[in-house]
């Protein structure tokens, strides 16, 4: 069998990013245009992290069962399908338009759950000691995906409401005949005989798990916290920078200026700095650190008012974010017996998208009637989470789940 590639799984994840990040800008946009109300508006957005959140655990233990290969690949064939059907919905009217972008942000949430077998394919062909180092390529991937899909979508999308999707969804494709040619199957499905859970019965033994269950809920807390900055920044600028005035296009740039700025560190985190620190630090007290600089740089921020201070707390807070993420993983994959990586991982990944429902929800509410008090909140839970992460984790592995990885082949 060809080597796995671990280039090969940061391509798929990139390219399905750059897909995802081609689409969620321009929601609004579309929203506006077919006179979408609110609560529309919030429903296509959240409909992709709902079915994330319900598959995430399937997907991840379907792959346990039968291989990863076979579920990247018929995720990524639908995702492209997902796009098409959403460029489909972009030629229509009304609410029949808003009907079909619904269903196609839903489908591609189901399909985007594969995040959760590219981790576990990682997981696979990487010794323990540098699960957390490449689970930060995953990161970065992450990061560029969401810098290359905005700059894509505001360049074609002059050519028409299709394109964008239509884009989309050739990225998708190139990336299913990417994995179809040249990705090998990390898994033998055959020594693992994984017998199935309900979902409510997989989350209570996946979270009644020593350290696992902590470990997922400080990945639940750290995306609550970011996703509740990332869904209020540009209200934020456009408080405490008026001389931005009300010209929407300015406040977007801006905007769009801030997040690029925010994934290039990311990217550059993730995808250089974390292995040595946790080489240096160990897993658990880089992610106790990486929730310290989130607080000491949420907390401040609704109250800067010149763009080097804004700049100098986004830079701080985009190194805390981005810090917790891969030794999260890292640590769950560590403590998770091979034959249970993806179903394991999955809800994990479902933690994540809960919070990017949440998060938005309580911090654009809480916006409206106290500017700073997301922050502020947001803040002290990094930093309770930052507390409770050095006092109760540790990075050693169980002695059952060493026991168990070392019998698998």
């Amino acid at each position: 069998m060809r080597k796995p590639s671990v280039l090969i799984i940061f391509l798929t994840v990139f390219l399905d990013l750059v897909g995802f990040g081609i689409v969620i800008p321009l929601l609004p946009i579309y929203a506006q245009h077919f006179h979408a109300a609110g609560w529309e508006l919030g429903a296509i957005a959240a409909s992709f992290s709902a079915m994330q959140f319900f598959f995430g655990p399937i997907l991840g233990r379907l792959s346990d069962r039968i291989g990863r290969r076979p579920v990247l690949l018929f995720s990524t064939a639908g995702a492209s399908l997902s796009y098409l059907l959403f460029a489909y919905a972009s030629s229509l009217d009304g609410r029949t338009a808003l009907l079909w972008m619904f269903l196609a942000r839903g489908f591609a949430g189901i399909c985007g759950a594969n995040i959760t077998v590219a981790q576990a394919y990682i997981a696979d062909i990487t010794p323990p000691a540098d699960r957390s180092k490449k689970m930060g390529l995953i990161g970065m991937a992450f990061g560029l995906g969401f810098i290359f899909g905005p700059a894509i979508s505001g360049s074609v999308l002059k050519y028409g409401l299709a394109v964008p999707g239509l884009v989309a969804a050739g990225l998708c494709a190139l990336n299913f005949l990417l994995a179809f040619a040249i990705l090998p199957e990390s898994w033998k499905p055959e020594s693992a005989p994984v017998a199935p859970r309900p979902h409510f019965a997989q989350w209570v033994h996946t979270m009644t798990r020593p350290k696992v269950g902590l470990l997922i809920a400080i990945f639940f807390l750290a995306t609550f916290c970011f996703t509740c900055f990332e869904v209020t920044l540009g209200l934020l600028i456009i408080k405490n920078f008026p001389e931005l005035g009300t010209d929407s296009a300015a406040i977007g740039k801006t905007a769009t200026r801030l997040f690029i700025f925010a994934g290039l560190i990311g990217a550059f985190v993730q995808g250089g700095a974390t292995g040595r620190l946790v080489k240096l630090m160990g897993e658990s007290k880089l992610i106790a650190l990486s929730m310290f600089l989130v607080a000491v740089s949420l907390a401040p921020m609704p109250f800067a008012t010149s763009w080097s201070a804004l700049y100098v707390m986004l830079a701080v807070l985009s190194i805390g974010s981005s810090l917790t993420r891969p030794p999260v993983f890292g640590m769950i994959s560590k403590l998770t017996p091979p034959d249970e990586q993806g179903v394991t991982l999955g809800v994990a990944q479902s933690a994540g998208s809960l919070a990017r429902i949440a998060g938005p929800l309580f911090a654009a509410t809480l916006f409206k009637f106290n500017a700073p008090l997301p922050y502020l909140i947001c803040g002290v839970i990094s930093l309770l989470t930052g507390i409770l992460a050095w006092q109760r984790l540790s990075d050693g592995v169980p002695a059952t789940v060493a026991a168990t990885a070392a019998a698998k082949p």
